[in-house]
């Protein structure tokens, strides 16, 4: 039997039909392949916590930018700032698996938005992290609310208004 990580690019963004392949459940529609490192490791021979929120970090980056949300390089775009992050861990992960992990805004207010992200190996979620997302003006200071472009793709990424 062939393994579908052997069909899919490690550490760039995947499309449905690729997170499918890899049992990504539906609902997940942002997601990145690769491989648990020996430098992830922590005493007990599994994934460090840390290094789970390295994972949401390093979707996070290409997410905002595929979103609409920064560039990071203008002027113009807005200081987006992570005022919460948290993990939950279901069943540890060792060297060499290959996992995927996703992302997807769930809800949004005026200048803040949730993602919620999953770590999924071989179809299984060993890991749920969220995090609270506000965006800045450049003062660093002043919230700024989120363009219409912006919440049109959290939208089509299935995120709701809150309240």
């Amino acid at each position: 039997m062939s393994n579908p990580f052997d069909l899919i690019p490690l550490v760039t963004p995947l499309n449905s039909a690729q997170l499918r392949s890899v049992g990504v459940p539906q609902g997940w529609q942002y997601g990145i392949a690769d491989r648990v490192r020996f430098h992830e490791l922590d005493a007990l021979n599994h994934v460090n916590n840390v290094a789970y929120l390295r994972w949401f970090e390093s979707l996070r980056i290409p997410y905002f930018s595929d979103h609409k949300l920064t560039s990071y390089n203008g002027e113009d775009d807005p200081q987006v700032v992570l005022a919460t992050n948290s993990a939950r861990y279901f069943k540890p992960m060792f060297l060499n698996e290959n996992y995927v992990v996703t992302g997807r805004t769930t809800s949004f207010r005026n200048s803040s938005f949730v993602m919620e992200y999953g770590c999924f190996v071989g179809g299984e979620l060993r890991c749920l992290g969220e995090s609270v997302i506000v965006t800045l003006e450049q003062d660093g200071v002043t919230k700024r609310p989120l363009s219409d472009e912006v919440i049109e793709a959290l939208r089509a990424d299935g995120a709701t208004k809150a309240g």
